[in-house]
């Protein structure tokens, strides 16, 4: 019963347009008629401390270093790194759009600020020299989904916190899955560009090419630092946040000197308002969650799934195909919100890995932003792109695919994310 009204009231409030924010109020107000103990205050303790959290706080700190990031010169040198190394290669440039995701997915941990930034740069040069502008588009939107994956990943922060589980171990669990990613990427497109015609850059020479390396010297540095902290324990994910955002305002405004004084309320402002999104969704899920919780509906989730309890092999494949239907509708920050509390009980009652779970269930949350009719990625590439939805769908599919299969590949060899993760958590 208090699953039905839960899902009704959160699908029917959706379904009027309401944010999702507000929708997951309005869910957990009905669940509290449902229970018979509505109360205001409750309602607003736990929309306060949903806000209240310190690992949340890294947030928009990461959010901020992006935005300072796009302003101080630094994406456009790792563009111009990545080109100076493979542009001159057949599809050079799609070559150049995988390995500058990884490179902008070291340093922001979000796919639709990485999409935006490379599709503006590469996907008029890709289509001035003579590649498909869907696939163009298509392979610069499926390489934004490494960015929350590779960390550091505000979506791993956000299951991090509503899971209970270790961000550090998060972050580390998505190094290789990341990297299979791109790998993956990178057979699909030269499949897909064997017998296009193109034109390839020219060849850089070897002053060229160290020029590029030490022009993108200070923005390379950066994922090292993160990375090397986390793992020598230096600093917690929310001060490497924070490390982040001085890091890349220090390298922009006396470095590179192309961020300016002036430009820093609009940095602000563009932080401030995606920071608060994320914010308004984390502190409405709480009242949710503790819902969720108080009517016992993990429970009856469990009682559904408890013949695959036993087989948590097949138990993972039953959610990832419940994530990826799911996501077609639903943005990443609400789905993990929501689903995360109702999930995590089953997920430690079948024995896996808390932290295995949270990078799959992170991993194929952001596909769902590669499908319509949400898929905030998809339309920002078919913004950048110029592109209609059909068309932007018929460029991304293979590369879709593909990170379909890496998921279910990491599904079926759990030792691909533990075995790594072992060893960077040592």
């Amino acid at each position: 019963m208090t699953l039905t009204v839960f899902i009704l009231a959160l699908l029917g409030a959706m379904a009027l347009g309401i944010p999702i924010a507000f929708a997951l109020l309005i869910s957990g107000i009905a669940l509290m008629l449902v229970l018979g103990n509505f109360d205001t205050q409750i309602l607003a303790s736990n929309l306060i401390q949903g806000a209240d959290n310190f690992p949340l706080m890294a947030i928009p700190f990461f959010v901020l270093a992006g935005e300072l990031m796009n302003a101080g010169g630094i994406s456009k040198r790792i563009i111009a790194f990545a080109m100076a190394c493979v542009g001159h290669v057949r599809g050079g440039l799609g070559y150049v759009a995988i390995i500058a995701s990884v490179l902008f997915a070291g340093l922001s941990g979000s796919a639709v600020a990485d999409t935006a930034a490379l599709g503006a740069i590469l996907i008029p040069m890709m289509v001035s020299q003579g590649y498909n502008r869907n696939r163009s588009a298509g392979i610069i939107a499926a390489g934004g989904i490494i960015a929350p994956v590779i960390p550091p990943s505000i979506p791993m922060i956000v299951f991090g916190v509503t899971a209970g589980v270790s961000i550090t171990k998060l972050f580390m669990a998505g190094i290789i899955p990341g990297l299979i990613l791109a790998v993956s990427l990178t057979v699909v497109w030269a499949l897909v560009v064997r017998k296009a015609k193109m034109e390839a850059q020219p060849r850089k020479t070897a002053k060229e090419i160290l020029k590029a390396i030490i022009a993108a010297f200070w923005a390379l540095l950066l994922p090292v630092i993160i990375l090397g902290g986390l793992r020598g324990g230096i600093f917690t994910p929310t001060e490497a946040a924070s490390v982040a955002a001085f890091y890349a305002l220090f390298v922009g405004l006396f470095i590179y000197r192309e961020l300016k004084l002036k430009d820093l309320y609009h940095v602000l402002v563009a932080s401030a308002k995606t920071t608060s999104v994320i914010m308004l969704l984390a502190a409405a899920a709480m009242v949710s969650g503790w819902l969720i919780t108080v009517a016992n509906i993990p429970a009856q989730l469990t009682a559904l799934l408890e013949p695959f309890i036993g087989h948590p092999t097949l138990l993972m494949i039953i959610i990832v195909i419940i994530v990826l239907i799911i996501g077609t509708s639903m943005d990443v920050t609400p789905t993990i919100l929501i689903l995360t509390p109702v999930l995590m009980p089953l997920i430690q009652a079948a024995g896996i890995d808390p932290v295995y779970f949270g990078l799959i269930f992170v991993l194929t949350t952001c596909l769902g932003l590669l499908t319509p009719p949400v898929g905030t990625v998809l339309n920002v590439a078919a913004g950048v792109g110029k592109l209609g939805i059909d068309e932007i769908v018929k460029g991304v599919w293979p590369f879709l695919l593909a990170e379909v299969i890496v998921v279910f590949l990491l599904v079926m060899f759990p030792s691909l994310v533990l075995v790594p993760l072992e060893w960077f958590t040592k």
